[in-house]
């Protein structure tokens, strides 16, 4: 099977970054109406996660466009 190429790995880690966002999200919001900190933290947490790995999977997607042209 051929190796995946920078902007396919991009797109995986953006999606998979954008998810993870989403996720933290909810956690973010039940903690806040339950008064549960721990699940609010962790929801911060997922959520910044996320948004390294998006960014990081944009980053990808550059460098291989950059290496095309």
């Amino acid at each position: 099977m051929a190796e995946k190429d920078l902007t396919q790995r991009g797109t995986e880690n953006s999606v998979e970054g954008k998810g993870k966002d989403a996720k933290g999200k909810v956690k973010d919001a039940v903690g806040g109406l339950t008064g549960d900190t721990s699940l609010q933290a962790e929801g911060k947490l997922d959520q910044a996660k996320g948004k390294v790995q998006d960014t990081f999977g944009k980053a990808q997607r550059n460098v291989d466009d950059d290496n095309r042209a």
